[in-house]
């Protein structure tokens, strides 16, 4: 049996899974300056035959994963790259290689999911949405803040923005400074998707979410869509399987 390592690289830090033949054997969370991690993922499997990365990272970043992973394991690792057509999801960009690869793997996964119309969100670091007609065709997204970049400009740029309560993400009306940034926040979140839903024409499409925040931010929409925290690697498998 095929045993596969994936990861998901961000800008800050990398998820990673280990397949084998077919089921998940092992998760884990990568930092580049934290050992502890670093130890975890080069400790994850003996045997590897295949490493699928998906990567918004930059060069400098990808070389040192490839470096990383060759103390390990004698494997080429393979990039997925945003492609103008894959597996019949359609591109709508003039480049399409400026397209971020996370949300183009998002789309391929939940393609592979669920037919006909979809609203495919990445709640995380950055909050995306990304909206896909019943034939493949992609007809285009958002990139928004996520919560801790909207909580962070906050703080960055007032004076006067302080707090130190533990807060949860509500969409009631804020009675302190805390409620007032989080729920702020919150209706922020939420209501950029509703209005993205309510916005489009035609058929209402099928909401999907992935993301760190996606549980979060559909217990806000009042669960009204489907939570798929592996959707990114779902795509990963979709596009590796179509390379072969």
């Amino acid at each position: 049996m095929s045993v596969c390592l994936q990861l998901d690289v961000g800008n800050s830090s990398a998820k990673w899974r280990l397949m084998n033949g077919g089921r998940v054997t092992g998760r884990g969370r990568y930092v580049a300056a934290d050992d502890a991690s670093r130890r975890e993922l080069l400790a994850c499997t003996g045997q590897l035959d295949q490493i699928w990365v998906s990567s918004v990272a930059g060069e400098t970043a990808e070389t040192e994963l490839r470096a990383l992973l060759a103390q390990a394991w004698p494997v080429t690792p393979w990039f997925a790259r945003t492609q103008s057509e894959t597996c019949g999801l359609r591109n709508s960009y003039r480049d399409p290689g400026r397209m971020g690869v996370d949300r183009w793997l998002a789309m391929l996964g939940a393609r592979a999911r669920r037919a006909g119309r979809l609203c495919v969100v990445d709640a995380g670091s950055a909050l995306t949405i990304d909206l896909v007609d019943a034939g493949g065709q992609h007809e285009g997204g958002y990139i928004i803040p996520g919560p801790q970049l909207m909580e962070r400009a906050l703080l960055l740029d007032t004076d006067r923005v302080r707090f130190d309560e533990q807060v949860g993400y509500d969409l009631t009306p804020g009675t302190s400074t805390a409620e007032a940034v989080r729920h702020g926040i919150a209706l922020a979140q939420a209501g950029a998707v509703s209005l993205a839903l309510e916005r489009v024409a035609g058929e209402i499409p099928a909401l999907l979410v992935c993301g760190g925040a996606g549980e979060t931010l559909l217990q806000l929409l009042d669960h009204c869509g489907e939570y798929a925290p592996d959707l990114v690697f779902e795509g990963l498998e979709v596009m590796a399987a179509a390379r072969c």
